[in-house]
């Protein structure tokens, strides 16, 4: 079966297409961009998918975001804050303790789209929300990292640290406080009612370029330009997110010219990209770029058979990963160690590694008390099968492939697991945002480089009912050791002992397994030949954050 599904895989990255006919932007000048998810949540703070963040980045930006050399630089901000501009000023706190002050100076002639001024009062009310429990935020650079907010002026607003974050520069999206103050009236509905997503064409929620003119749920998002916009005018004038969640439709619309491109991550898989540059080599124009996004195994960690870290360093052992790289991606991806890439300067070799052994992930499943019973699946001395429930989200073709891969590679080892995919939109919705999964669940989630891990591995990230689910350790990863030196790698800022610190984390992260890690993929963008001054960033934020300088 294994074999089987291995050539299944080889054939249909050699598989030779069908001919390109024009392009839909071609035709009527509008951009038409292909996904294989839609997204959760328009509200920049509630939920966390790529396809969400990629979506809002044509209509609404942060305060700062990392280039495409991954270097963190002002999008609303008019001077990036620094110790050595003054703009970043270390504070004594008392008793030893120092925090920062760091002032956001935004430039002077940001609006919302209805033409209202976007202040440092909006940056305020988002401080607030994010200070709020109730308000359900998913962030990885959370507000509570300031614990009060000075605002100086229309243009300028101060944020108080306890602590002198090595993440000080890097502030996220701001929010509406004239559009989403009337739903936060009601904290504890915010998460339910937020204006992004039951009435996302309202004048006045958006900030950039574009504008979100036209939204079909779990269909299409259409964008238009802004006209309260003052930076560059967009070029395209009509940007259309389709959704298609089988990527083998999403690539048949691309050659059929009913889509002009996809994204890196939410588009085509790699094995699709490979193929189509080789039968058509002229048609489009394909960006690999190595990246962040790591595709892993979230283990339900309240699941007794899976707290056991036998039972997932066995589950790890029994993976082919090397043959998987090669198959689906043509090499275009490398093993993960840990969460984190070999980009960042703070990788380490140094960890836990485990590469394909099914005997050794045997022997791991007969210590921990598991021995194969007569239809092959192992059990324990109380009968329990050591059988899993394994989702993703359904129609990725790479993902689904994979899937059918470990299935069989694990029935080897005599561990049974049966597939059971979602919707993204139920998946990111509900499914893993809740941790409602029972078995494993996998997925792709993109680190940062120099961002300390706390909000996937820290143990108040954890999402439960009691917090409203907000948080993004859908791991469940609790453990104090990881905790305290997380905790001092965010305030350390001498990078020697950043790197101790970090390599520290890693070896913690490698030991413990909170997840089972697979590889760092070298996603593709596959635009149209027409469309210029597209920048790949691949490793940081999205390529939609510049879009008013794409093209014909």
């Amino acid at each position: 079966m294994l074999h089987r599904s291995l050539i299944a895989l080889a054939s249909l990255v050699a598989a030779s297409l069908a001919a390109v006919p024009s392009h839909a932007g071609e035709r009527d000048g509008s951009l038409v961009i292909g996904v294989a998810q839609f997204p959760a949540s328009l509200n920049p703070y509630i939920s966390s998918q790529t396809v969400q963040f990629y979506t809002i980045g044509f209509a609404t930006r942060p305060i700062s975001a990392f280039d495409v050399n991954g270097h963190v630089t002002c999008v609303l901000c008019t001077e990036l804050p620094s110790l050595e501009n003054g703009l970043a000023k270390v504070e004594e706190l008392g008793e030893g303790k120092k925090g920062l002050a760091v002032t956001i100076k935004l430039k002077p002639d940001l609006t919302w789209s209805d033409g209202t001024p976007l202040t440092a009062k909006d940056v305020a009310f988002t401080f607030k929300l994010g200070h709020d429990p109730n308000a359900g935020f998913s962030d990885i650079y959370p507000w509570a990292r300031a614990k009060s907010v000075d605002v100086v002026d229309d243009h300028t607003a101060v944020l108080h640290l306890d602590r002198t974050l090595a993440t000080y520069q890097v502030w996220d999206y701001v929010l509406p406080e004239h559009i989403e103050g009337k739903v936060y009236s009601n904290p504890t509905e915010y998460i339910t009612h937020t204006i992004y997503n039951t009435a996302p064409m309202t004048p006045g929620l958006w900030n950039g370029p574009y504008v979100i003119s036209g939204y079909q749920s779990g269909n299409q998002i259409e964008l238009t330009p802004n006209p309260a916009w003052k930076g560059r005018a967009p070029d395209i004038k009509r940007i259309v997110v389709r959704l298609i969640e089988n990527t083998a439709a999403l690539q048949a619309n691309l050659l059929s010219g009913d889509v002009d491109m996809t994204p890196s991550g939410i588009g085509i898989t790699t094995d699709q990209a490979v193929a189509l540059q080789h039968d058509h080599p002229t048609q489009f124009a394909f960006f690999y770029h190595k990246g962040l996004s790591m595709e892993r195994i979230d283990p339900q960690r309240d699941n007794p058979m899976l707290a056991d870290l036998r039972v997932r360093q066995a589950l790890l052992h029994a993976v082919d990963r090397n043959t998987l790289i090669q198959k689906l991606f043509a090499g275009h991806a490398s093993i993960a160690l840990t969460w984190m890439n070999d980009l960042d300067p703070n990788f380490t070799t140094d960890v836990a590694q485990y590469p394909f052994d099914p005997a050794k992930a045997r022997a791991l499943l007969k210590d921990a008390g598991y021995a194969p019973g007569p239809d092959g699946i192992c059990r324990n001395a109380k009968g329990d099968r050591l059988s899993f429930e394994f989702s993703t989200t359904a129609g990725n073709r790479i993902r689904e492939l994979s899937q059918q891969v470990m299935q069989d590679e694990w029935k080897s080892v005599c561990i049974e697991v049966t597939i059971h995919n979602e919707p993204s939109r139920t998946f990111f919705g509900t499914t893993t945002r809740e941790r409602s999964y029972t078995g494993l669940a996998e997925y792709a989630n993109s680190s940062r480089i120099g961002l300390v891990p706390t909000p996937f591995y820290g143990t108040a990230g954890i999402p439960t009912k009691q917090n409203n689910f907000n948080g993004m350790n859908v791991a469940g990863f609790s453990d104090p050791e990881m905790d305290r030196t997380m905790a001092a790698a965010e305030v350390e800022l001498d990078p020697a002992r950043q790197k101790v610190l970090w390599t520290k984390m890693q070896q913690i992260y490698a030991a413990n397994l909170p997840e089972l890690p697979l590889y760092f993929r070298e996603d593709p963008d596959v635009n149209p030949t027409w469309l210029k001054g597209y920048e790949a960033t691949g490793k940081e934020d999205y390529t939609s954050y510049w879009a008013e300088n794409w093209h014909r």
